[in-house]
């Protein structure tokens, strides 16, 4: 069942992110008097799931969920239809259309994206805002796992500043500790002082290949009463902080317990701070336990935005999410980042949905996915949007129309980098899944 969630989700977001995509280029094919052959959402090599006409067009759904297309007539694209492109321009056709109207029902795509993400975004603000653990609110620090240690962190660091810029929400602590071209500088507040990390690039790669991101930090929880359960207990008072167990101190509240179920049965001395003194109380242990419930001092912050506040906010969000994924492609082509190692293919897409259904977690995931799809398509390689609309805007630019030679060669060489890249990531999927 969970993986058939999680397959659910995929298919249903990945249809609306191409046939929003595709009807960006229908509806400006449209608004412009160009024939649509064919819309369809995913290919339909030799046959279709379903189809019917309307007008003109032809709709339906094919069988290879590998993306889907729109069929422009008098347009070279991935149909590679070159019989109707032997014919006589008609003017219903793209080809015989001004270059800005073809630049412009090229781009509409990946417009499409980038705005179905905007109003994503403006929806999830609006409904259920902003939460997240502010940094400031960690008093006691973090505990970092084995790849944090080896980067020069101690347990009980606080976060100051990354790159000179302070931390807020700790979410992004860890994308600002894999996603970089370079070294990291990383303030932390450590025993009262200041201490300066620098956290070099191949360390920070090696640490990415591991997975040492997984589990990096986690909050450090102190030992303070909440309330008594156990009458053996009943010197403690609420709000006491435990701050030593016998000869043991500065750990948080985990470690403490982990320590306590080595004496289970015997006493423990106590060192609480009260009202700012320090006591020690001698506590028998029941069962491995003091007797008491402990606090959870972190308190979720939630930012509300109003209607009208959240569109500014959820245009931000678009603006940041496509700032970092931009980064992170520049990595890719990188070799010294070895990200390009990391390219993952449907199997890693679907992976990232949860094997439970959360309509924010979905909303979010699919907001997150148009933006990589606007992105990817908006690049200048021959076959994707951004290829048809770099040949457009050179003839905007030159006052002269590539041949149609030039366009078909260009849209083969772009099928065959496109399928290059899809062989590789799926490639890498089978491999980490099923190999590794």
């Amino acid at each position: 069942m969970d993986i058939l969630i999680k397959i659910i989700q995929f298919f249903l977001c990945f249809t609306i992110l191409i046939g929003i995509h595709e009807m960006g280029h229908f509806i400006m094919a449209r608004v412009f008097k160009i024939r649509v052959d064919k819309f369809y959402i995913f290919f339909d090599l030799g046959f279709s799931l379903f189809k019917f006409r309307r007008g003109d067009t032809e709709y339906g759904m094919g069988w290879l969920p590998l993306g889907g297309y729109c069929k422009i007539a008098g347009m070279i694209d991935e149909s590679m239809d070159t019989e109707q492109m032997k014919q006589p321009a008609k003017k219903d056709e793209f080809r015989a259309k001004p270059a800005w109207q073809r630049f412009l029902v090229m781009i509409a795509g990946v417009v499409m994206n980038v705005l179905l993400a905007v109003t994503i975004y403006i929806g999830i603000c609006y409904t259920w805002g902003d939460t997240y653990i502010s940094n400031s609110d960690v008093k006691w620090g973090y505990n970092f796992n084995e790849a944090g240690h080896k980067l020069g962190f101690h347990d009980g660091d606080r976060f100051v500043s990354i790159d000179g810029e302070e931390v807020d929400d700790i979410n992004k602590i860890v994308n600002a500790m894999i996603i970089t071209e370079g070294d990291r500088s990383v303030v932390v507040e450590r025993n009262g002082q200041q201490v300066e990390l620098t956290l070099p690039l191949g360390e920070l790669i090696s640490m990415r290949q591991q997975k040492g991101y997984e589990d990096f930090l986690s909050l450090r929880r102190p030992f303070t009463v909440d309330s008594i359960s156990f009458e053996s207990a009943a010197a403690l008072r609420v709000g006491d902080e435990i701050v030593g167990i016998n000869e043991v101190s500065g750990l948080d509240f985990p470690a403490y317990q982990k320590y306590l179920k080595a004496y289970d049965g015997d006493s423990v001395l106590l060192k609480v701070m009260r009202g700012g003194d320090l006591l020690e109380l001698s506590v028998p242990l029941l069962d491995g336990r003091i007797g008491v419930v402990t606090q959870y001092p972190f308190k979720l912050r939630t930012q509300k935005y109003t209607f009208w506040e959240s569109i500014p906010a959820g245009i931000h969000k678009t603006g940041d999410v496509i700032s970092s994924y931009w980064d992170q492609l520049k990595m890719i082509v990188q070799p010294k980042t070895k990200m390009y190692e990391e390219l993952g293919g449907f199997i890693a897409i679907g992976s990232i949905f949860p094997s439970t259904w959360d309509w924010q977690d979905f909303w979010m995931k699919t907001a997150f996915l148009s933006i990589i799809l606007a992105v990817m398509n908006i690049l200048p390689i021959p076959g994707l949007d951004g290829g048809h609309a770099i040949f457009t805007f050179w003839e905007m630019i030159t006052r002269r129309k590539v041949s149609e030679k030039v366009l078909e060669g260009a849209q083969y060489v772009g099928l065959i980098i496109i399928l290059m890249l899809l062989l590789y990531a799926n490639g890498n999927d089978i491999y980490r899944f099923f190999i590794k």
